[in-house]
């Protein structure tokens, strides 16, 4: 009896959740836990707090813009960019994309490009909570073109509003 109760309540979750992916929706996902967890060569650890905000154009397609902030090994990290993301019919596994430029206050190590850039990819999950908020855990990877070092793989947990 059980099952068949998880099963119905994960369908309409699923249903209810294709209804906010549609195209004139839209997005704000602030990661506020401070849970942005990464890693690189380069930095080795550190945690962050990134706002996205975005808009569907189409069906389960949506345009992405995103601040981030975070401090690593005592350097200030700030970082701004576009992207999409892709969301699968009726469960809310999501893709993402884009480009985004990052700014380091301190360079330690020798390093002198304070400025770095380059494409990043995103997979993850809009877990609903209600019709609108959502909790979106997610894993990425930002790629650094000007320097292979900075790139970093990473987790994240943010929370999603959906209008």
């Amino acid at each position: 009896m059980r099952k068949a109760g998880l099963c119905a309540l994960l369908l309409v979750a699923s249903l209810s959740a294709h209804a906010q992916f549609e195209k004139g929706k839209w997005i704000v996902n602030p990661s506020m836990t401070g849970l942005n967890m990464s890693y690189s060569s380069y930095e080795k650890a550190s945690i962050g707090v990134e706002m996205q905000l975005g808009a569907f154009l189409y069906d389960s397609m949506a345009i992405m813009v995103n601040l981030e902030t975070k401090i690593a090994d005592g350097n200030d990290i700030y970082s701004a960019g576009t992207g999409g993301r892709y969301y699968f019919d009726n469960c809310g596994i999501y893709l993402g994309a884009g480009f985004d430029i990052t700014y380091n206050s301190h360079i330690p190590y020798g390093g002198s490009d304070k400025v770095d850039w380059g494409p990043y990819v995103e997979a993850g999950y809009a877990f609903f909570l209600s019709r609108t908020v959502t909790i979106e855990p997610s894993a990425y990877y930002k790629m650094r073109l000007n320097d292979g070092d900075r790139s970093r793989l990473g987790l994240k947990v943010g929370f999603g509003l959906y209008f």
